[in-house]
């Protein structure tokens, strides 16, 4: 079903939901929310619906795929925008009470949020200590958000350019301003969000990918270990899967492989909730 978070047309999401006989008391309380790519300019939730179901399917939770307003010829907006629509559907979520207003829901207590391509950047600038104020999710969002999944993700646009100098022209001058430097939107050197430190990071790449190299995964990577490795909570965890993807840079979404990594990743958190509760 289509839900509204917000007032613009883009201010939309499909929510599925699983049947209610089928799930455990943490798997009600979860929600995995897939927000996708498309360089900041193109896609739309619909694209991934098959996804969406996939990953219900493999978790027994909740998927959320949001909408955000996009940078086209019509509507030139800039970062950190795409973000702020992204921050805005996964504060709606965080309080939601459900689909039916007659049987309202606990908001979800686990979230679980995956970033393909540009949307890892947009989850990063989020969750991460950015330099923009109006990307700060609020201490209930924080507190609720227990795993972040980034696959092909772009982090570092400085880098990406050296690599590809055409994305520019292509799509960076657009999203973020003719610049000579993007280091101020380098999510490769922010640092932890406090309230964030319990975060678990995956970071996924497939090496078949020819549109973003596998140095912007591993820088990411390499990034959010140093973090981990300063940060006084024992709880924050940094993962990588550089191995088992072998499908170009969207064709993964359409594969048996990607749905099975995020359901490992979900699913192995879950465990260790019914475990902490036993």
């Amino acid at each position: 079903m289509e839900i509204a978070y917000g007032p613009h047309s883009a201010h939309r999401l499909d929510y599925y939901c699983p049947a209610s006989n089928s799930i455990n008391n943490n798997q009600q309380h979860a929600l995995i929310v897939f927000v996708h790519g498309g360089a900041w300019r193109s896609e739309d939730k619909a694209d991934h619906a098959a996804l969406a179901r996939a990953l219900l399917d493999r978790t027994g939770c909740a998927v959320a795929v949001p909408n955000y307003r996009l940078t086209t010829p019509d509507n030139p907006i800039q970062h950190p925008s795409h973000s702020q629509d992204v921050l805005r559907s996964l504060h709606f979520l965080s309080t939601w009470s459900g689909p039916e207003p007659s049987k309202p829901l606990p908001p979800p207590s686990r979230l679980y949020l995956l970033g393909h391509s540009c949307s890892a950047h947009i989850l990063a600038s989020i969750f991460l200590n950015s330099p923009y104020d109006e990307l700060t999710p609020s201490p209930e969002l924080l507190a609720a958000t227990r795993g972040i999944a980034c696959s092909e993700g772009i982090y570092d646009i400085d880098r990406l350019l050296h690599s590809f100098p055409t994305y520019k022209e292509w799509f960076i001058a657009p999203a973020f301003g003719n610049k000579e430097d993007f280091s101020h939107a380098n999510v490769a050197s922010y640092p932890l969000r406090r309230g964030g430190e319990h975060i678990r990071w995956l970071i996924i790449h497939s090496d078949a990918d020819t549109l973003v190299d596998q140095l912007q995964s591993q820088t990411m990577y390499d990034h959010l270990c140093t973090l981990a490795a300063g940060s006084s909570s024992p709880a924050t965890r940094i993962e990588k899967n550089f191995d088992e993807l072998k499908e170009e840079h969207n064709d993964l979404l359409k594969g048996e492989v990607y749905p099975r990594i995020i359901a490992d990743f979900v699913k192995h958190d879950l465990a260790e909730a019914d475990a902490s509760a036993a």
